[in-house]
C-alpha cells in the first residue's frame, strides 16, 4: 500500500467520511483537521500523504521523527509529535515540531518552556487527557487537568491550544461516544475560564476506528493511520 494513488483515494474516503460526521455534528467540512499518523511510515509515504492533502503529519516516535525530518518528508505541512514524550527528548523536538499534542505533567511543561524560551519561540502544545483511568496510559487524570492547566499559564514559552486524548477501546460503541463526549464537556468548560497561555482551539481525538464518532461528539482534529497508509 504504497503508491500514490491509494494513499490518495483512500484520504479521499477518509475526507468523505469526515464531511459526513462534521455535517451531522452541524460543522463544516473544512473545520475538521486530517493528521496523518505515520508512525512506521516511510518518508516517501508521507511525502505522498501531504501531497494528497492532509493538514499535518503526527509522529510517535521522536528517533523517527528526526531521521525522517532530515529526509525532508514533513515539507509543506506541519508537524505534529502524538507519542508519549519522554522529559530526555524534550530538547530534541521543542521547534522542530509545530505542535506537541502528548504534554502530561507539570514536568515536561517546565522543561518544554524553558527549551523554547532558550530558542526564542512560544512553543504549542496540547495537553493529553487520560479520560478512562487507565494506569498503563499516559496523560493527565481529568480531575488534575485544572492543576497542570494552572501551572501552564504561569510557563513562559509555551501555549496550550487544546486536549488530546486517546479513550479507551471499547467494542460497544456507546461507551466510546460516552468517553468522547466527556472530553468534549471537559475542553468546554476550560474554553469558559480564562487561563492566561491556554486557548481551547484544537480537540484531537479519534483515530481510524473511531474518528467518525469523535467528531460527531465535538473533535475538530483527528489522528488517521491505517485508514490513510494500510496496516503496518
Amino acid at each position: 500500500m504504497n503508491s500514490y494513488i491509494t494513499i490518495a483515494e483512500n484520504i479521499n474516503r477518509v475526507r468523505e467520511s469526515i464531511a459526513e460526521a462534521a455535517i451531522a455534528s452541524g460543522r463544516a467540512p473544512e473545520d475538521i483537521r486530517l493528521v496523518a499518523a505515520a508512525k512506521t511510515h516511510s518518508a516517501d509515504m508521507v511525502k505522498q500523504a501531504i501531497a494528497a492533502g492532509v493538514d499535518a503529519v503526527g509522529e510517535n516516535r521522536v528517533q523517527e521523527m528526526l531521521q525522517k525530518h532530515e529526509l525532508g518528508a514533513y515539507t509543506d505541512a506541519p508537524l505534529h509529535f502524538i507519542g508519549h514524550l519522554q522529559s530526555n527528548k524534550v530538547r530534541q523536538i521543542v521547534g522542530v515540531c509545530d505542535l506537541i499534542e502528548s504534554v502530561d505533567s507539570v514536568a515536561l511543561i517546565e522543561l518544554i518552556g524553558r527549551k523554547a524560551v532558550s530558542l526564542g519561540l512560544v512553543q504549542d502544545v496540547l495537553i493529553e487527557v487520560n479520560i478512562g483511568g487507565e494506569m498503563q496510559k499516559a496523560g493527565v487524570l481529568p480531575e488534575h487537568l485544572s492543576e497542570i492547566l494552572e501551572f501552564a499559564s504561569r510557563t513562559e514559552g509555551i501555549k496550550v491550544l487544546g486536549l488530546m486524548a486517546i479513550p479507551p477501546f471499547c467494542e460497544e460503541n456507546e461507551r466510546n461516544c460516552n468517553y468522547f463526549d466527556a472530553i468534549f464537556q471537559l475542553f468546554v468548560d476550560i474554553g469558559r475560564k480564562k487561563y492566561d497561555n491556554v486557548s481551547m482551539q484544537l480537540l484531537s481525538m479519534g483515530m481510524s476506528d473511531s474518528f467518525c464518532d469523535a467528531i460527531r461528539a465535538g473533535s475538530n482534529m483527528v489522528r488517521i493511520g491505517s485508514a490513510i497508509f494500510g496496516n503496518r
